[in-house]
C-alpha cells in the first residue's frame, strides 16, 4: 500500500499547507508556542499514515493510524484555543475543523477495515 495513493494522506497534506498558511499569521509572540505545537501536531498525521504504510504490516499500519487520531484531536484542540485567543477566525477554524473531522472519521473506518482483515486472517 503507498501512502501517497490514500486519500487520507493526500488530506493530510492539505491540512499541513492550511495549518501553515494560518499560522503564518499568529503573533511572533507564538512562535515558539502555538505555531510550533500546531505545525507538528498536522505535519505528524500524514507522516504518520506515511510510516505506518511503509512498515508493511497491518497491525504496523493500525499502530500508526492511532496515533494518527491522537495528533488530529490534539491539533482540533489547538485550533480551539486560537480562535479562543483570537488568532484564528472562526471560519478559518471551522475549515480546518472540517478537513480534522474527515481525517478522523477516515483513520477511524481504516482501523475497522484493518481490524477486519486481521482477524479474517
Amino acid at each position: 500500500m503507498n501512502h501517497r495513493d490514500l486519500t487520507i494522506w493526500q488530506k493530510g497534506i492539505v491540512l499541513v499547507k492550511k495549518i501553515y498558511e494560518l499560522t503564518s499569521q499568529f503573533p511572533q509572540s507564538e512562535q515558539f508556542g502555538l505555531i510550533s505545537q500546531m505545525r507538528r501536531s498536522a505535519v505528524s498525521i500524514p507522516s504518520n499514515i506515511a510510516e505506518g504504510c511503509g512498515r508493511n504490516s497491518h497491525k504496523e499500519l493500525i499502530q500508526f493510524l492511532y496515533i494518527t487520531l491522537g495528533s488530529a484531536s490534539e491539533l482540533e484542540t489547538q485550533v480551539i484555543i486560537s480562535v479562543e485567543l483570537s488568532f484564528l477566525s472562526k471560519e478559518n477554524a471551522d475549515s480546518v475543523q472540517n478537513i480534522i473531522s474527515e481525517i478522523i472519521k477516515m483513520a477511524s473506518s481504516l482501523i475497522k477495515s484493518l481490524k477486519a482483515r486481521i482477524e479474517v486472517i
